[in-house]
């Protein structure tokens, strides 16, 4: 009997090719299903795994607020009354029983910035380890370490400012593996015509972790107090570490339930694909144009996606004057459009592959072009529109959304050029789009002494015009097939 899947291993060919192999006999369904699949369940479960990840990440941005001195923050106020008020001050009662603490605005940015200078750090080392040991245990104690730390931070704010720095940069540590472990799993795990459906829905976990962990810290925060948010946050951490632990498998060889036809599908559809030489191949790897098309984007996109993050409350209380943290639903649209749109572009990106035979560097580029030039257009649009707070919203939430297009563009592109090492390549790459966070809101600060809407609608066209530089560097010189230094045979195949 022929086997089931014996159409799905690619064939060999010039590296320029770039075309995917389709399921042309073997029906889908009967071959590799969806419904209880390990891949699928792997997806999902890594899906809360970034949910719970994030949700570790941006919940101190919402308690600082309870936690520091109102009078403190007061004597700061760099409000801009160019725009009209449009918040109505509404005196309600809330819990009071947290600490509060004299930190100012630079204190805070330190506190806050200090993430970052741990989980720039682990990126490359963290994708060598997953390289050659595996993803599980490293994405699973990497979440888990931060989950313990999170749960000590109302211990270590008593201690003092400089333990809170220590500990936010130790949680940024464990943080920093994780997306190098879970791109070196999808590399033993994701068929290539199911990558940006694969990994579109383990990824969209972290803006749907955002969506939820700001209201819900805020929540928190009102009817309890601030310490709650760190303690309930860690705990699901702690929860989804032991499901991770149970249910997981680094490859699909040494998964305990899955199926034989879904095993063979997979290790099929990866055959040629995977190199097994022993070595990292660091020269070639750095010498790569079409790696260094994917930093330059991935950089280029997050400057624009953490100058929003950090950056947006203030410009609409400061500016607009009209603070968001009034409407939780406002502060959760943008991410809330921008999960959507990786779950949909996802799909998308798969179904242009194997139903219309486009190639993967075509939709690679195009998803990467909308998914940058899409926000940098309305992100300069939010800054010429003068006081109107709604259509600033609006535009500002379309931009983030369209960024969800990124998601099947040059985010997952590392598993195109080198399977074998797209943990390690993600290190690198996310390694340089750390840069980012840790120098662009500084710079946006300095550039809005006043906070005149002037002075923002540079920050926002410094910020799009990088945006769109990246989508054309990577447009230019991106590539969509295995790379010939990324197989042990240093032959091109195709992918």
């Amino acid at each position: 009997m022929k086997s089931p899947v014996s159409d799905l291993a690619p064939s060999d060919g010039e590296e320029g090719s770039d075309r995917t192999p389709l399921l042309r006999r073997a029906p889908r369904a009967e071959t590799a299903p969806v419904c209880c699949s390990a891949r699928y369940n792997l997806a999902f479960l890594s899906f809360f795994g970034f949910f719970v990840l994030y949700s570790l990440r941006v919940n101190l941005s919402v308690t600082l607020v309870d936690m520091v001195d109102s009078n403190t923050t007061a004597k700061e106020n760099r409000t801009s009354y160019e725009c009209a008020e449009h918040s109505a001050p509404i005196k309600v009662l809330r819990n009071q029983t947290g600490k509060k603490y004299q930190w100012d605005a630079e204190t805070q940015g330190w506190i806050l910035g200090s993430f970052f200078y741990g989980y720039i750090i682990t990126q490359i080392p963290g994708g060598y380890v997953a390289s050659r040991s595996g993803g599980k245990l490293l994405l699973g104690f990497g979440i888990f370490a931060t989950a313990v730390f999170t749960l000590f931070t109302p211990l270590a704010a008593d201690f003092g400012v400089g333990a809170l720095v220590a500990l936010r940069a130790l949680e940024g540590l464990g943080e920093g593996v994780t997306y190098p472990a879970m791109h070196a799993m999808w590399s033993s795990w994701a068929p290539p015509l199911e990558r940006s459906k694969l990994l579109s829905i383990s990824y969209a976990g972290a803006q749907l972790g955002t969506v939820v962990s700001l209201p819900l810290s805020g929540v928190i925060c009102y009817y309890m107090n601030w310490t709650y948010v760190f303690y309930f946050f860690g705990i699901v951490g702690i929860i989804w570490f032991i499901l991770w632990i149970c249910l997981v498998s680094d490859t699909p060889e040494t998964h305990k339930t899955i199926t034989p036809y879904e095993k063979e599908y997979i290790l099929s559809s990866l055959k040629n694909q995977l190199s097994s030489q022993k070595s990292v191949p660091w020269i070639p790897m750095v010498k790569s144009l079409p790696l260094w098309a994917i930093v330059v984007a991935h950089f280029s996109y997050n400057w624009t996606f953490y100058t929003l993050l950090t950056l947006l409350p203030t410009y609409m209380k400061e500016v607009l004057r009209f603070n968001i943290q009034e409407n939780g639903f406002l502060s959760a649209v943008p991410y809330l459009g921008c999960w959507l749109c990786m779950i949909l572009s996802g799909q998308a990106a798969d179904n242009l592959r194997a139903r219309w035979n486009f190639s993967t560097l075509w939709v690679r580029r195009v998803f990467s072009l909308i998914g940058m030039i899409g926000p940098a257009i309305f992100l300069v649009a939010a800054g010429f529109i003068g006081c109107d707070y709604s259509l600033a919203v609006a535009f500002l939430t379309i931009s983030t959304t369209l960024g969800g297009f990124c998601s099947s563009g040059f985010s997952i592109n590392h598993l195109d050029i080198a399977p074998s090492y797209a943990g390690i390549l993600l290190g690198i790459t996310n390694t340089f789009a750390t840069i980012p966070g840790m120098i662009g809101p500084i710079i946006a600060r300095s550039l809005t002494p006043e906070n005149t809407i002037g002075e923002w609608q540079t920050v926002f066209c410094i910020a799009a015009a990088i945006n769109v530089f990246g989508a054309i560097f990577f447009t230019l010189f991106g590539k969509g097939e295995v790379q010939n230094w990324a197989v042990s045979d240093h032959q091109g195949h195709r992918n």
